[in-house]
């Protein structure tokens, strides 16, 4: 089969390397697609706890595609199946996965893209997030992440703030049903135009999808007191600081919304079968860039770059 390899950072290369093969409790699975995640900048970038040459297939963790072999002992799926699956492998032709981390897609979505981890992520971080029709809530940064969590909040009859830098994403979060949309300046400047719209009440619900420092910052400003603060996003360029004067004043929740039991990924991914089916998660608009597996570079530099028109890249085989 042919493999992309990360041979060190920021350069990828194309080999061939043998099929997998499968144990009795695992399939094989010809790939259609997969996603390039955020979360694999620093290994795309490099970071001194990295090891390189990476795995044929790695880091892709958002694969689908359909069932081509399996093992003697699966019970719950066979050849000819269309899955989504957990693995780290899916830059290849052919991945494997257990029969436990794999959800299959029905014949609604024959041929339609379907990265099931990211989508089981954002139905993850939503039910975390309990929002009802009572809540205000505010999502900071509209990527693929933030844009899903707006059309849940959305459904769910929540008001919903969309909080980003970029204006093409503000736009994303107005065709999804956002109240009001607000640029990504100062703290002060966010919360002057959220007490405006909320009567001075602020924020019951506070999403923060971008990773980084100055959302936090923001977030605090804007929750209100017994507001419920989940982090959805991917911290790990360094130590943050918080005022946890203003969190302990407030009262609030901090919610930690990232999973790591593979059961709870496969739950969310069953979930956005669900929901995509029914139309209440309609993530097809922002696959914007469907890239061919030479292209994995591009695919990378583009989701670090984020130009105008960006939202989600994946590579289809």
């Amino acid at each position: 089969m042919i493999a992309a390899v990360l041979k060190k950072p920021g350069c990828v290369a194309l080999i061939k390397t043998a099929t997998p093969d499968i144990s009795d409790h695992e399939v094989r699975i010809r790939i259609e697609g997969c996603g390039i995640c955020a979360s694999s900048i620093p290994l795309w970038q490099g970071r001194e706890w990295f090891e390189y040459p990476q795995a044929p297939g790695a880091p892709g963790h958002e694969a689908w595609g359909t069932i081509d072999a399996v093992g003697a002992l699966v019970k719950a799926f066979k050849s000819g199946d269309r899955v989504a699956f957990l693995s780290a492998n899916g830059y290849a032709e052919y991945d494997i996965a257990n029969e436990e981390v794999m959800v299959k897609l029905p014949e609604a979505l024959a041929s339609k893209p379907f990265p099931g981890e990211p989508l089981g992520c954002a139905m993850n971080i939503f039910s975390r997030s309990d929002i009802t029709k009572n809540d205000t809530v505010a999502i900071i940064g509209i990527g693929f992440l933030g844009a899903l969590l707006c059309q849940l909040a959305k459904h769910a009859g929540a008001n919903v703030i969309a909080i980003s830098r970029r204006n093409y994403s503000l736009g994303i979060a107005e065709n999804y049903g956002a109240d009001l949309c607000i640029p990504m300046t100062a703290p002060w400047e966010v919360l002057e135009k959220v007490k405006a719209f909320t009567g001075k009440n602020l924020c019951t619900r506070v999403i923060e999808a971008t990773g980084k420092q100055e959302a936090l910052d923001i977030a605090t400003e804007i929750i209100g007191e017994r507001g419920q603060l989940i982090v959805a996003g991917f911290h790990q360029d360094g130590l943050r600081q918080v005022n946890f004067q203003k969190w302990n004043w407030k009262g609030i929740e901090v919610i930690n919304a990232h999973e790591r039991a593979p059961a709870k990924y496969v739950d969310g991914m069953k979930k956005a079968v669900t929901a995509v089916v029914s139309g209440i998660l309609q993530p097809e608009a922002l696959y914007t860039d469907i890239l061919s597996l030479d292209a994995l570079d591009v695919g990378f530099q583009k989701t670090i770059d984020r130009p105008d028109g960006f939202m989600k890249a994946f590579i289809h085989l």
